[in-house]
């Protein structure tokens, strides 16, 4: 492994590569700030470029813009609660209230930072324990991936800003919108009420995309209209006293990112709602989740940058892709006529340390151009509103065109944008929504795959270990913050109490 690592850095220093690997991360920083373009539709406009390259400069370029972009999605979520990556979703909850707080430059260094803690993190997991990982992930069957979904969706009892019952039709409303389309196992059509276009279901970007993107565009066109925006964002990386602060919950969610991406299928996008309900569930203040604090930004940062390198277990050790993106990586693999699986560190060695470096790298140089590049993207918030609303509402469009080439996806963020807008108007939490549509298509096609595995004998979830643990877990997210507000209910009442007993 030594030798191995010592030859990736060798063909890493490569000025050619070392060029190639500084281009894929500002294509990747690029890719991610701006709305509604991903790392994966970069790695697949780029796919064919690559065809023409060396495999070490090609993994290069495309691994690297993998790294960077689940990052630098969460610019524009924090200056225009824009995600400009699904994975940055998570990021809005507190990012933006900081941004609005005059607190943008702080959210922008914690994500900086963070980003890069967990990105560090995941990699060198990555080069020292993928085959272990690789075997644990295997041992991951229908009922643990369900109650993990589970375990995920109760913390809408964190996110639901003191109201439990807007909270839970929110996350309803979302695993109802997951329902729609065909069903996954059976082919039944569900709440299409004979659309075409519904068949293939919502995509939940537009859905993200509408409820935070379009929505904030019709809130802030709604205000008066003001010419530019006085607030200077200067990227202030963390003092030590707020590392300190969050290194907890850096640590936590890197590791909860790392063991969510190795698992086939889930995604970052999930490793981020995940972490970010974890840290609610660990805080001793979870009601300051989602009013913009520091925990909220690193929580979800950490988690996808370490989920990204995660996945990357599976596609190098087995051959399976943990996400969308590694998916496209196995395809470039194979179009170079290499084959993922547990020999590749036998008959591709030199390769694959040289990719894990460069991964290294990657993660490390956020820290030094992230800075110089969000000083140069945040000019943006100097032109006048009545020119960037319109340029969001365009790259959201156009984003959302781009993943299915539908321009019934477009409607369908148009329609998000609306609800979102009057949802916050009522003050009513939109983060159990993106829950419920994120985590309900896991739940409900893992929940129907362990019933035809184990013929319909619910007690599978109670006598398989880890299954049993989360779903323990989900119950007491739910239980304790009732029991916690019936307590601060009762001693209220004595305290009323024993004030009208002296008077």
């Amino acid at each position: 492994m030594i030798d191995g690592l010592l030859g990736g850095l060798g063909n890493l220093l490569d000025p050619f590569n070392l060029l190639i690997l500084i281009a894929g991360i500002l294509l990747g920083f690029i890719g991610g700030g701006i709305p509604g373009i991903s790392g994966t539709m970069l790695v697949i406009i780029l796919l064919p470029v690559s065809y023409a390259m060396d495999p070490t400069a090609a993994f290069l370029l495309l691994t690297s813009i993998y790294a960077t972009s689940v990052f630098s999605g969460s610019i524009s979520a924090i200056l225009f609660r824009t995600p400009g990556t699904p994975e940055a979703v998570a990021t809005v909850f507190d990012g933006y209230p900081m941004a609005q707080k005059g607190e943008g430059g702080k959210a922008l260094g914690v994500s900086i930072f963070s980003s890069a803690t967990g990105g560090v993190i995941g990699t060198i997991v990555l080069i020292f324990l993928t085959p272990l990982l690789a075997t644990f992930a295997l041992s991951f069957a229908a009922p643990e991936y369900f109650a993990l979904a589970l375990m995920g969706l109760t913390v809408v009892a964190s996110l639901s800003a003191g109201n439990l019952v807007k909270g839970f039709i929110g996350v309803a409303f979302g695993l109802f919108i997951a329902t729609i389309g065909l069903d996954s196992m059976t082919g039944t059509p569900r709440f299409t009420f004979g659309s075409g276009q519904l068949m293939s279901g919502i995509d939940f970007i537009p859905v993200l995309i509408g409820l935070f993107a379009i929505s904030e565009v019709l809130r802030q066109v709604q205000k008066r209209p003001r010419q530019t925006s006085k607030q200077k964002v200067r990227t202030e990386l963390p003092s030590w006293g707020l590392m300190k602060r969050i290194s907890n919950v850096i640590g936590r969610s890197s590791l909860l990112g790392i063991f969510i991406g190795i698992l086939p299928g889930i995604g970052a996008t999930t490793a981020a709602m995940l972490s970010y309900s974890e840290a609610a569930r660990w805080s001793k203040k979870p009601e300051e989740f989602g009013t913009g604090i520091p925990e909220g930004v690193a929580a979800p940062e950490s988690a996808n940058n370490a989920a990204a390198m995660g996945a990357m277990v599976p596609l190098l050790s087995l051959g399976i892709p943990g996400s969308a993106t590694t998916a496209i990586l196995l395809g470039a693999f194979i179009l170079h006529g290499i084959q993922p699986g547990p020999l590749m560190f036998q008959t591709q060695g030199s390769l694959v340390y040289t990719i894990l470096i460069g991964l290294l790298f990657a993660n490390l140089l956020i820290l030094l151009i992230a800075k110089p590049f969000i000083s140069v993207f945040s000019k943006i918030l100097r032109v006048p509103y009545s020119v960037i609303g319109p340029l969001i509402v365009l790259f959201c469009i156009i984003g959302t065109f781009a993943v299915r080439n539908s321009i019934f996806d477009v409607g369908v963020m148009l329609l998000f944008g609306v609800i979102g807008y009057f949802l916050e108007n009522a003050k009513f939490p939109l983060a159990p929504i993106v829950l419920g549509v994120v985590l309900g298509p896991i739940a409900e096609d893992q929940f129907r795959r362990a019933m035809q595995m184990f013929n319909n004998d619910f007690t599978i979830f109670f006598t398989r270990p880890i299954s049993l643990v989360l779903l323990i877990l989900a119950l007491i997210s739910v239980v304790y913050p009732l029991f916690k507000k019936w307590i601060n209910h009762r001693k209220a009442k004595l305290r009323g109490d024993k004030n009208t007993i002296a008077s």
